[in-house]
């Protein structure tokens, strides 16, 4: 899977493609029909959320849940659970995830989480 190069990916014969939430763009619709290529974006507003569903993403992205160190933004659990309630697509909820509120995880009305710092620390462990 590549990064918003959804033509060289498919050019690549890659798995599929990640759109970011800047990316509003409708041209890749050609590739849907094709198998085993699968597209994923991200969103961190409704509005954002109804680009993905046009771009035919399989799964969404939703972040920030919790306060990164990038941001104060936030969405937080309520803001996650009323936000999929207004789409059928999988939601993965994404950002600020670590050791203090992952049993909070529980709480939302997502397929599932991601958490690239968690998980990095987590191996390091190991």
């Amino acid at each position: 899977m590549i990064s918003n190069e959804i033509d060289l990916a498919f050019k690549l014969k890659l798995d599929g493609v990640y759109l970011p939430s800047f990316n509003k763009k409708f041209y890749h619709k050609k590739f849907q029909n094709f198998r085993k290529f699968i597209i994923i974006g991200s969103a961190h507003s409704l509005k954002e959320i109804r680009i993905k569903e046009k771009q035919n993403v399989e799964q969404i992205f939703l972040s920030p849940l919790f306060k990164t160190k990038k941001t104060n933004k936030l969405l937080g659990i309520i803001k996650f659970n009323n936000l999929s309630k207004f789409t059928k697509k999988p939601l993965i909820a994404l950002g600020g995830i670590n050791k203090n509120n992952i049993k909070k995880l529980k709480l939302i009305n997502g397929e599932g989480f991601a958490g690239i710092t968690y998980f990095k620390k987590k191996c390091q462990k190991i």
